[in-house]
Parts: structure tokens; C-alpha cells; sequence
């Protein structure tokens, strides 16, 4: 097993720059202009590195499913504008999120630098890939982030409300990044279901199963089967009540306030410098404190230590670039086959 996945069959390793090429090779082929493949295909690799398979190299295969449907165009490029009524939004322009997210990081804050605290809505804009590496380059400039993103539900209703059998919510993320102390900033970044959407699509092309207790299937029975998700079932909200109090607010944020989505999802990145309420030193000092305290804590039952959220991608990031990214060998498999029939 690894990761949310369960029974997946034999994993091979695949060194980073080999998974980087191929992959990049398809959105090229899939119509991406170089710089927006390789920025993708970076993005990717790192979320496999990290080990958030959900969110890695196995999402070019739906990346390029949806360029060849039209869900999302390969060669639009973000831009910032005005709203009608005085605000700034950044459009994706229907195309894919990752490098809209940067930017839209980005912005947020240089703004934040200069004011204190700023917004960034994100809206027409395909997937964003993995929030946490946004935020996390933002926090080691100084900044908190916070990022949520909603507004999907007529087209990706994938979460059952606390209490409910039928799928009628988003996956609504959530990531929220602090500057931290010595090993790095503090990252936070969930989904509010169980689990995000991406480990159905990496458990469905793995042929594995999901843990018990995060799906069920059209019947509102409990199953770890992903075809029964795919066949009219639904995700758990994470914590019961407590996702789905997230979810319906990423909702009222992202829909209620910017609108109907017209790709996927809006997005809102908020943006708040720290050092104007710290020194940077007195401030890691103090988050020093906190976290090894934390890692202190005698670790319970089953577990072997306590981490501190953002430090185990890193550390997993570091073992993976020596061994190689560790991949369902079916699901390279697939990739390897989809690349060849574009070049074919």
C-alpha cells in the first residue's frame, strides 16, 4: 500500500528527469506551448517526489483527456484584470491551473508586501495541481497563505454532505502555509472529503482500492471499490461535520461571492505579511519552539513519531530524488503507452 492506496499490484521506480521528460512530452503533444509544459510537467514530478500521488505524474493522463475534449484549451495563458465593479481578478482563461496558481500566488503577495494583506480570485482556470507548493514558496518569503477553492458542484459533485447519501459538494481544498522554524515552513493542505478526487483517478488507474471509511457507493453503502464512486457513489466528508462546514464555506467564497466557475473551480488566495507583525528571526524562534514540542510528543499506537505538517513532503521529497519516484507500475505503464500513441 501506499499512500490511500490499497492493493495496487507491483510499483518500479523511475528517476525524476526521466518522469519529467515523458510527461512534458505529452503536453507538448496535447498542444502546451515548451514553457508551460515543462512548468507542469516540474509541478507534477515534485507532487510524486513529495509522494501526493493524488496530485503527480499520474494526472497527465487526465490533463490530456481533457485537452483533446476541449474541458481545458493547452495554449491559454493566465491573465490579471479589473472586475466590474473595482475588484482585480486573475483569469486562467480556460486553461490549465498550475501556472495560473503561481501567479496568482505571486500576486497575492507583492500585493500583501505593499499593503499588508491581500486577495487574489482566481477564476476560468482547469486543475491547480498541488496547492501546498504555492503556499509554501510564499511562506518562505515571509507570508502567511490561505487558499480555497470551490464553486464546482453542477460538474464535480463528489462529496456527500455530513448526514447525506448523495454526492453534492466539491472536494473544496483548503491549504493554509506559515513561515515555521528551522526545517521549513508549516503546511497545511487537504481536501474536505476523506479524500481528494485524485486518488480515485490514481487508485482507478493503479487497479487498487481505497482505505475504508472514504467512499460509498451509489447506495450510500460503505465500499472501497473506486468503480462504485465512478458509478454514481460519493466521498465522506473528512471529520463529518467538520468538512463539510469547510466545504459550504470554499462554496459561499468561491461561488456565492466570484461567481458560477466556468472551467472547474474559482479559486481565493489571501495573502498576509508576517514580518509586520514579527521579526523573521523572532518569529522562526518562536514556531521552533512550538514544533519541537510536537515532534517531542510520544508517538501512540501505530504511529511512529508525530510530524509536523509540511515536513514530511520535504523529507520524502529528498529520500525520493536519490531512489526515484515510486509509481504503480501499471499506471507508468499507461503513461508510457499514451506518449507513444501521441508520437506514434
Amino acid at each position: 500500500m501506499s499512500g490511500k492506496l490499497v492493493g495496487e499490484g507491483p510499483r518500479l521506480r523511475v528517476a525524476a528527469e526521466e518522469a519529467q521528460q515523458v510527461v512534458a512530452r505529452i503536453l507538448r503533444a496535447a498542444g502546451c506551448p515548451g514553457n508551460t509544459a515543462a512548468e507542469v510537467a516540474d509541478h507534477l514530478v515534485d507532487a510524486s517526489l513529495c509522494g501526493m500521488e493524488s496530485h503527480g505524474v499520474m494526472r497527465v493522463l487526465q490533463y490530456e483527456e481533457q485537452f483533446r475534449s476541449g474541458a481545458m484549451t493547452p495554449a491559454a495563458r493566465p491573465i490579471l484584470r479589473s472586475t466590474a465593479r473595482g475588484g482585480e481578478e486573475e483569469s486562467g482563461q480556460g486553461g490549465i491551473g498550475i501556472p495560473a496558481m503561481r501567479l496568482a500566488v505571486s500576486q497575492a503577495c507583492a500585493r500583501a508586501r505593499t499593503q499588508g494583506i491581500a486577495a487574489m480570485p482566481l477564476i476560468d482556470v482547469g486543475h491547480t495541481g498541488r496547492l501546498g507548493a504555492f503556499a509554501e514558496a510564499g511562506a518562505r518569503e515571509g507570508f502567511l497563505l490561505i487558499i480555497t477553492g470551490g464553486g464546482g458542484r453542477q460538474a464535480w459533485r463528489q462529496v456527500a454532505p455530513h448526514g447525506g447519501c448523495r454526492a453534492v459538494l466539491p472536494t473544496n481544498p483548503w491549504c493554509l502555509a506559515s513561515p515555521g522554524g528551522a526545517r521549513g515552513p508549516v503546511v497545511a493542505d487537504f481536501a474536505t472529503g476523506m479524500v481528494a478526487g485524485g486518488w480515485l483517478y490514481a487508485a482507478r488507474s493503479a487497479g487498487a482500492r481505497l482505505p475504508e471509511g472514504a467512499i460509498m457507493d451509489a447506495e450510500g453503502r460503505p465500499t472501497t471499490d473506486p468503480e462504485d464512486y465512478f458509478a454514481g457513489g460519493a466521498i465522506l466528508p473528512r471529520g463529518g461535520p467538520m468538512g463539510t462546514e469547510l466545504a459550504v464555506m470554499s462554496e459561499m467564497l468561491c461561488e456565492a461571492m466570484l461567481g458560477p466557475p466556468s472551467t472547474e473551480v474559482n479559486w481565493l488566495v489571501l495573502a498576509l505579511d508576517t514580518t509586520r507583525h514579527q521579526a523573521p528571526s523572532a518569529m522562526q524562534a518562536a514556531a521552533e519552539d512550538i514544533l519541537a514540542e510536537l515532534r517531542a510528543c510520544p508517538p501512540a499506537a501505530g504511529f511512529t513519531a508525530v510530524e509536523v505538517p509540511g515536513e514530511r513532503e520535504r523529507a520524502r521529497r529528498a529520500a525520493a530524488l536519490v531512489e526515484g519516484i515510486s509509481l504503480p507500475a501499471r499506471t507508468w505503464e499507461q503513461i508510457l503507452a499514451r506518449e507513444a500513441a501521441l508520437h506514434g
